[in-house]
């Protein structure tokens, strides 16, 4: 279904659940139209009740991220719906980021790991460029504060979001000024009632008073900052890792 408009439309990746449901319900909130692209095919018809006020502004469209000839036939599949793409947020990975100790990591777990939270976002630049720059659009890449900070035994999850942070200013520099493209590192969001099915939230008060801004984040935290690298209004700004942590990353910490 070919649209003629001239409404945004913006194709998230991971968009059933979790963070990529927050930054889908923004956009569409903001008059956008969303391309969603998920694995999950039972997140993805749920959204049917979720979304019911945007029918006509959203398709959802089963994804592998990992496997090209998915990625291709569902920027296809969102170019032949909506005619159009002016955005992209690559947002779909591995959420768990334990692997166990580096002696005991397969090979094919590793891969895994950086099959999905990487190379997936490079396969969705590489398809969806071309239609980005027809639109002089933006690209805005979720990684993590794990790209920048640790714990033991999380060593394919951490390398796969340090590797969006450099793919992000590497793109910035060969596809600017056409396309820009920036990168969110969210720290603790709370996702619990994105989930599919939702789950309920069990924070505590400690959770939230070990954020300097006093509680723990939420998604809406990093759709508005997605939603504002998509704008005009960030027309200056590209190659960046904007990190999103409610001060945790700036904050020292003393084990007595």
């Amino acid at each position: 279904m070919s649209q003629a408009t001239q409404t945004p439309v913006a194709l998230v990746t991971g968009g059933a659940q979790g963070i990529g449901l927050g930054i889908t319900q923004l956009l569409l909130t903001q008059g956008w139209r969303v391309a969603i692209v998920d694995m999950n095919t039972a997140a993805g018809a749920a959204l049917q009740d979720t979304l019911s006020q945007f029918q006509e502004s959203f398709i959802f469209l089963p994804c592998n991220v990992c496997q090209e000839r998915d990625v291709e036939r569902s920027i296809a599949a969102a170019l032949d719906y909506f005619g159009r793409l002016d955005g992209l947020i690559n947002n779909a990975g591995i959420a768990n980021p334990y692997s166990g100790p580096i002696e005991d990591l397969t090979l094919a777990d590793w891969n895994h790991w950086i099959g999905t939270n990487l190379t997936g976002y490079f396969l969705m630049v590489k398809h969806a460029v071309r239609h980005l720059r027809i639109a002089q659009g933006a690209i805005v890449n979720i990684a993590s504060v794990r790209a920048l900070q640790s714990e033991p035994d999380s060593e394919a999850y951490a390398a796969s979001k340090g590797g969006i942070v450099a793919l992000t200013h590497a793109l910035a520099m060969s596809l600017g000024p056409a396309v820009r493209v920036n990168c969110i590192s969210p720290g603790w969001i709370d996702v619990s009632a994105l989930k599919h099915p939702p789950q309920e939230s069990h924070l505590s008060p400690t959770d939230h008073s070990q954020h300097p801004v006093g509680r723990v984040g939420q998604a809406q935290d990093i759709a508005e900052m997605a939603y504002f690298l998509l704008s005009d209004k960030a027309g200056f700004i590209t190659g960046q890792n904007i990190v999103i942590d409610g001060g945790m990353g700036r904050k020292m910490i003393y084990e007595e």
